[in-house]
């Protein structure tokens, strides 16, 4: 069925175009104009309508290098439904490098917004009311925190048939059932009736290219699923991955200098020395040890910690978890096309 011509912030999309649009969001004290852009694909024929967005916390650059690597894909060529992508929604705090909006809020606990409220809530509204709300389902891109890195993984509502599927769909190695929290897009989003696939992984201002690859793949792998791309070109996963509905933070047992001597995807068993906490002069050491089995999530990468820091997030894992998961997924990505230089600087 041919596409209708796309309407948003009055402006009209034809089928088989693209353009970006920008949304007004405020003025800066110097009088610099802050809009949140979209570029929005509207493919020749009908199909859903997603969204994939990014640097909700500005110092997750790396779901930025996602869209934009998205964006040149191909496949885009073929799109069936219609395609909004934000490679930065809080403007704000990507140009400071900062997770936050310049008042310190978390936009991911300003929403749902109001139209008359703190600058995240204004946001936030835009956002959620022009972009998101117009949208069948959508696809959030994080990363870990600065100072910490995560494992390409993929977070789902707890009994949400639709996300879980997209997980399953996306191929990450992990997935994670987690709760929805009040203020947070993905809770608001699917009160609305949106439902928000959240993709974690690499760190907070840097780049991490297996993480990025993952999650162009992923999304690629959830637009076929959905019936708006070809599958030609769209590898499937070619492992299940570990579904997780329980995790924990490690912490630093003392201060001092850590050595970690396990990395993010490792499995590991009860007991094992995940690393150890030295005082400066080598006198004493403490060891972090696993207290239960289950796969390396996330970790911190600073060598200095005080006490009651986080350092390894392991999560459970499924009794039916393969164990070649991680491994896998890596050897994939090894195999498929590398992207030029001038495409990943």
């Amino acid at each position: 069925m041919p596409n209708a011509p796309f309407e948003i912030a009055g402006v009209t999309i034809d089928a088989g175009t693209a353009q970006t649009v920008t949304l007004p969001v405020s003025i800066l004290p110097d009088h610099t104009p802050v809009g949140l852009h979209v570029q929005v694909h509207h493919g020749k024929r009908a199909g859903p309508t997603i969204c994939v967005t990014a640097a909700v916390h500005g110092d997750e650059v790396i779901g930025v290098e996602i869209v934009r690597r998205l964006l040149r894909a191909p496949q885009l060529a073929a799109l069936r439904g219609t395609l909004l992508a934000v490679p930065v929604v809080n403007s704000f705090g990507f140009l400071s490098r900062s997770r936050y909006l310049p008042d310190r809020r978390d936009l991911n606990r300003c929403f749902p917004g109001h139209p008359s409220g703190s600058l995240g809530s204004r946001l936030a509204h835009i956002f959620l009311n022009e972009v998101v709300q117009r949208c069948d389902f959508g696809i959030d891109l994080h990363s870990a925190a600065i100072h910490r890195t995560n494992l390409p993984q993929v977070r789902i509502s707890p009994n949400d048939p639709f996300t879980h599927q997209m997980a399953i769909d996306f191929g990450a190695p992990v997935v994670l059932t987690s709760p929805l929290r009040d203020g947070s897009l993905r809770a608001v989003a699917a009160k609305h009736g949106t439902p928000i696939l959240l993709y974690e992984a690499g760190e907070g201002l840097r780049f991490d290219e297996m993480a990025v690859r993952a999650g162009v793949a992923g999304i690629l792998r959830v637009m076929r699923a959905k019936g708006m791309l070809p599958a030609k070109g769209i590898a499937k996963a070619k492992v299940a991955p570990y579904i997780c509905s329980a995790s924990t933070w490690l912490r630093a047992p003392a201060g001092g200098l850590l050595r970690t001597f396990r990395a993010e995807g490792e499995t590991v068993a009860k007991g094992d020395v995940l690393a150890t906490v030295s005082d400066p002069f080598g006198t004493v050491e403490t060891d972090l040890v696993a207290p239960s089995p289950g796969i390396l999530i996330g970790r911190a990468i600073l060598p200095v910690v005080n006490e009651g820091d986080a350092v390894f997030h392991l999560a459970q894992l499924s009794p039916k978890a393969s164990e070649d998961t991680v491994d896998d997924l890596s050897t994939q990505l090894e195999t498929d096309p590398l992207f030029d230089e001038d495409e990943i600087i």
